[in-house]
């Protein structure tokens, strides 16, 4: 039996597509091994049957002052030395790591045992994670071909693993969850797991130039629900869906959304027309500004910045994104794949090829 030692974490996008990969992985027959840690999000969601679960410290690398700069270098190194002592002992064939500051020790580990690397950059520029621990990698599998250009001989193109549930859903049980009668075209905004309070709050605004024309179905994040809105005639609004997910989605016509790389593969893999909002340069390190820019660039979306943002403009996007459906479904479905769980599988058994 061959063993795999899997790490990522930090945010949901770092280990949901390990999900995509574990059903195939054990059906190869590897022994799956995840190494994160203690309490973060990687804890809860691989807490799954056919896989073992290690923990090491960690520490966040930042590229702005924060006092925990003088004291995480030192989680790094001791979550490093912990890793060392897992992947001694493992002897696994292959480390795969999706990128988040956690995987950083883990990759050190790996590399100083000659256990061969494969690392996934879901983004358009790698992040300083990833940037660090591409230089131990035997493969970087992309999902933006522009990063793989950026890495050279190192680079190769594959999408991000998408599970397969995603692909699952019903667009009469999704009309049904919402009360939409499915007359009119359906518009789900999705802000990510938190939501997007800038984005509710204007789409909110921007209801009675909206609705007359499409439904509106609003995934607003936790703690966002407006009571005021509640039995408004073509508007629901939940706070979050975990297995419904796919339901909402199939009965989606067009999406309005942030851009994070994971969101915007769903959508490309369902070939639904999309106007991205990504988070500004303020709240992030720009990453979604170039995720959408490349979307836009290739014709796979429309893109309204946030500083462009407000009642009217976003009316206006809606309704250009309607009338440009067609042609971005065409370009959606001439894509390359998005779905890229076989083309990391078949990384993650070429790189053992590799091991000295």
């Amino acid at each position: 039996m061959k063993r795999i030692v899997l790490t990522g974490g930090g945010t949901a996008g770092h280990v949901t597509p390990h999900l995509a990969l574990l059903p195939k992985l054990l059906e190869k027959g590897y022994e799956v091994h995840y190494i994160g840690t203690e309490s973060g999000i990687e804890r809860q969601v691989m807490a799954l049957p056919g896989v073992t679960y290690h923990v090491i410290q960690s520490g966040k690398l930042r590229r702005y002052f924060d006092w925990k700069n003088f004291s995480d270098p030192f989680r790094v190194i001791q979550g490093a030395l912990q890793a060392s002592r897992v992947i001694k002992q493992l002897k696994p064939a292959v480390c795969f790591s999706k990128g988040g500051f956690v995987g950083v020790p883990v990759v050190f580990a790996a590399w100083r045992h000659k256990v061969p690397v494969l690392c996934h950059e879901s983004d358009l520029t790698p992040g300083l994670a990833n940037k660090i621990s591409a230089r131990m990698a035997v493969k970087v599998a992309c999902t933006f071909p522009e990063c793989a250009r950026t890495l050279g001989s190192k680079g190769v193109l594959t999408g991000t693993p998408l599970r397969p549930q995603l692909f699952s859903g019903s667009r009469a049980e999704g009309l049904k969850i919402a009360g939409f009668p499915g007359d009119k075209p359906v518009l789900l905004m999705m802000g990510g797991s938190q939501g997007a309070q800038s984005v509710n709050k204007c789409l909110r605004e921007a209801l009675s130039g909206i609705l007359p024309i499409m439904d509106v179905f609003h995934l607003c994040g936790k703690g966002n629900l407006d009571a005021a809105l509640e039995g408004r005639s073509g508007y629901f609004q939940i706070e979050f869906m975990n297995e419904e997910l796919p339901h909402a989605l199939a009965c989606a016509d067009l999406v309005l959304s942030r851009a994070g790389a994971n969101a915007l593969c769903e959508f490309q893999a369902l070939r639904k027309p999309m106007l991205l909002i990504p988070l500004p340069r303020s709240a992030s390190r720009g990453d979604q500004i170039l995720n959408a820019k490349s979307y836009e660039a290739r014709g796979l979306a429309q893109v309204l910045l946030q500083e462009d943002l407000d009642r009217d403009t976003l009316v206006d996007a809606i309704r250009s994104l309607q009338s440009n459906a067609p042609q971005l479904r065409t370009a959606l479905e001439n894509a390359p794949a998005a779905d890229g769980t076989q083309g990391v599988l078949d990384l993650i058994e070429a790189v053992q090829k590799t091991r000295a």
